[in-house]
């Protein structure tokens, strides 16, 4: 199997954007919600101003431009083909890092935090600081492969491993929230000896019944936000756990279904004040949603969750571990409890603002936070 790494460059044909518009042309609606506000999903007066954005005046080809002139590139590994993103730094001690999207995340979440990773002193910052950033798209999402076989997170692991040795980096840290977070972690406890750390921004550790029972105040803060998450918050992910390939034909099928299923996760998940477009401009959120339209993603990505969402917290990890816990984070945590799984935390850190889709949402602040976080394993 060839170790070839490619450019890649992006040029969807016009015939797949007429398509889609003809698509959100044709939607069929269903009638509008029996309450006010977002208690049953995404409210029928927004989802027709998206499609109606959507389909009259967004424009991929600035997205598809972007995402180009950073450096897209692809290469085999395991069997199945990655799409990543390379910036190197032009700092000679740049850390190299390699930083991981989730669900329904993808690198388009990274595109304002990228350049002032990669390049600090260009954007106000200490040139000490910088990294040579690499952020992969999942197998199954974006425009990586979409696997003909099971990629749990440690398979992932694996492949990051490989792919920032390929790329020439004997030693690097990694990063991630959400499906990313657990990737990071895995990464952190495969033992190989490239790896100097992890930072995260998404910290699963479930507390025990006694962490319950002796919880501190901020603690009963968060065992209130885990409940929520759990009690009225997780149908998307049991139902991506359980069936996703029934789930990938309705998605697959309507632009509208598949911007949903994702738009309302920008609400819920946001530090967002309650409108998504308070922290997000609308052209931000289509750009994620075209990464699982065009290369139709719904099954593969939901995937993910049938292969591993019982494994979220399976990994312990002894290195060095860099943790921001952002204040609308969807999985409540402590330092306490986190410490049983993440034993040498370096760093720990409460930002002001922010949510599930930080460096979306908050770029400067995700920025500031990774910085910090993996100083002390420079």
């Amino acid at each position: 199997m060839s170790d070839a790494i490619t450019p890649f460059h992006l040029a969807i044909p016009e015939t797949e954007l007429d398509d889609l518009r003809a698509r959100l042309a044709r939607t069929r609606w269903p009638e509008r919600e029996t309450v006010d506000g977002w208690e049953q999903g995404v409210p029928l007066d927004r989802a027709r101003a998206l499609v109606d954005h959507w389909r009259d005046r967004y424009d991929w080809r600035a997205c598809e431009a972007r995402l180009n002139t950073l450096g897209q590139y692809r290469t085999t590994i395991d069997g199945t083909g990655i799409h990543f993103l390379h910036v190197r730094s032009p700092e000679r001690n740049a850390l190299p890092l390699v930083i991981t999207h989730g669900w329904p995340g993808s690198v388009i979440e990274f595109l304002k935090v990228i350049g002032p990773l990669a390049d600090p002193a260009a954007h106000g910052g200490d040139p000490r600081d910088a990294f040579h950033v690499v952020a992969p798209s999942l197998p199954g999402y974006g425009f990586s492969d979409r696997p003909a076989d099971r990629w749990p997170v440690e398979r992932i692991a694996a492949a990051w491993i490989t792919l920032m040795k390929r790329l020439g980096y004997e030693r690097f840290v990694a990063q991630g929230g959400d499906w990313g977070s657990a990737v990071a972690s895995a990464i952190g406890a495969s033992g190989d000896p490239a790896v100097a750390g992890i930072h995260v921004n998404m910290i699963v550790a479930p507390p025990t019944p006694e962490d319950i029972a002796s919880a501190a105040p901020e603690e009963q803060r968060a065992l209130v936000t885990l409940q929520r998450y759990m009690s009225d918050g997780n149908g998307y992910a049991r139902q991506q756990a359980t069936r996703p390939q029934t789930l990938g034909y309705g998605l697959t099928d309507s632009p509208a279904g598949q911007a949903m299923w994702i738009y309302e996760k920008f609400r819920e998940w946001s530090d967002c004040a309650g409108d998504p477009l308070n922290v997000l401009t609308i052209d931000e959120i289509i750009d994620d949603i075209m990464l699982y339209w065009l290369p139709g993603t719904a099954a593969s990505s939901a995937r993910l969750y049938w292969e591993s969402f019982d494994r979220f917290a399976a990994a312990r990890v002894d290195l060095p571990v860099a943790c921001s816990l952002f204040p609308k984070e969807i999985f409540g945590a402590s330092r306490r409890w986190a410490e049983r799984r993440y034993p040498n935390i370096v760093y720990w850190n409460e930002p002001p603002r922010g949510g599930h889709f930080a460096a979306f949402e908050q770029p400067a602040l995700f920025v500031e936070e990774v910085r910090a976080g993996f100083r002390p394993m420079r």
